[in-house]
């Protein structure tokens, strides 16, 4: 038995910054067996704590720990199921800046699976001291004494598994539930009220007699002065602009714009009669946002300053050829009173000051 622990720890030695210069064994009484279940008696599969305890033990000692991993006793019924650890239970300060001592516990966690009467193997460590000394310390052994609990096999009787015990439900244990269910429902209740107001808010304003040359002059007057052509700003400021056009467009000419191209708008705009410069300036401005909205294009001063006085041109000039128009058509069938004329909307307004 020593020799082998002589061969472990020189093996160990190897690895560790230490010169080992001389070897003496030392027979300790510190080891220990405790159970981790507070029991009178050890049954099988029960873990116990078996280990040593050392007091004093010097700042910078080191120690060398059997391998219990591979083989713990000659029988198998006792095993390991744990691997060593240290604790440290007191630490001790030194006298004048001295070294710090310690107060040490080492374990390993074992559980037998047989009953019976077992002498557990002694435990041997080697300490490696600061002077480069390694000591043998042997602990004396423990004994555990394994038992199983008895069947009287006289009176034991087999019974079938028992179910679930079911036990009915009380009104304090449902409530907390129904109420949940009904600030849920009155929650979601007031949601959908809520949806549908301001769905018929929004119904009645769109279904509402107000003319959309008004309606689309409302929202470009949203984009008046430069506040939007900061660089980071334009796509807001090109995409509320034609989105405005778009809307007059639909209501102006029947053309469905909102779901179209710039290419498909125009095609179908040729035949409405704008006059041609007001028309090319119009579709570069469309050109221009979908530069800006898609290609991150960045348009200079000088085209934002001219693209909100085009759109409200394009609305006015548009609006009133309808209007006109609408006067030659009345005028022909009857002879109404002469009426004012509509003042035309100064786009001049809309240039930044």
């Amino acid at each position: 038995m020593k020799t082998s622990v002589i061969k472990y720890l020189l093996c160990l030695a190897i690895l560790l910054p230490v010169t080992v210069s001389a070897q003496k064994v030392i027979e300790m009484k510190g080891s220990f067996l405790t159970q981790l279940q507070k029991r009178d008696s050890i049954l099988i599969a029960d873990q116990l704590k078996y280990g040593f305890k050392l007091d004093g033990v010097k700042e910078g000692t080191r120690f060398l720990l059997p391998d219990y991993s591979k083989n713990f006793m000659d029988s198998l019924e006792v095993e390991v199921v744990s691997p060593w650890t240290i604790d440290t239970v007191k630490v001790i300060k030194g006298k004048k800046n001295g070294p710090k001592e310690y107060n040490l516990e080492g374990s390993v966690i074992v559980s037998a699976f047989k009953e019976g009467n077992y002498t557990l193997p002694r435990i041997t460590i080697g300490r490696v001291n600061m002077d480069g000394k390694v000591d043998t310390l042997i602990f004396n052994p423990q004994t555990m004494d394994v038992k199983t609990m008895p069947v009287d096999t006289t009176k034991y009787k087999m019974h079938d598994i028992k179910g679930q015990i079911r036990y009915p439900l009380t009104l304090k244990e449902v409530l907390p539930y129904i109420v949940g269910f009904d600030l849920f429902a009155t929650l979601v209740i007031g949601i959908v009220c809520l949806i549908m107001i301001r769905k018929k808010k929004v119904e009645g304003v769109s279904k509402s007699d107000e003319p959309a040359h008004i309606v689309a002059l409302r929202k470009l007057d949203h984009y008046r002065g430069d506040k939007y052509w900061a660089p980071e700003k334009q796509k807001i400021f090109y995409s509320g602009i034609t989105d405005a056009l778009r809307e007059y467009i639909v209501a102006r000419y029947g053309v469905e714009a909102m779901e179209m191209t710039t290419a498909e708008i125009f095609t179908d705009l040729k035949d409405k009669g704008i006059p041609k410069d007001l028309f090319d300036e119009l579709r570069g401005l469309f050109e221009r946002a979908d530069y800006v909205k898609f290609a991150k294009h960045t348009a200079d001063n000088d085209e934002n300053a001219a693209a909100l006085p085009l759109a409200v041109r394009f609305v006015t000039s548009t609006y009133q050829e309808q209007l006109d128009q609408d006067q030659a058509d009345a005028t022909a069938q009857a002879q109404p009173a002469p009426a004012q004329e509509p003042q035309r909307e100064d786009d001049s307004a809309y240039m930044p000051k």
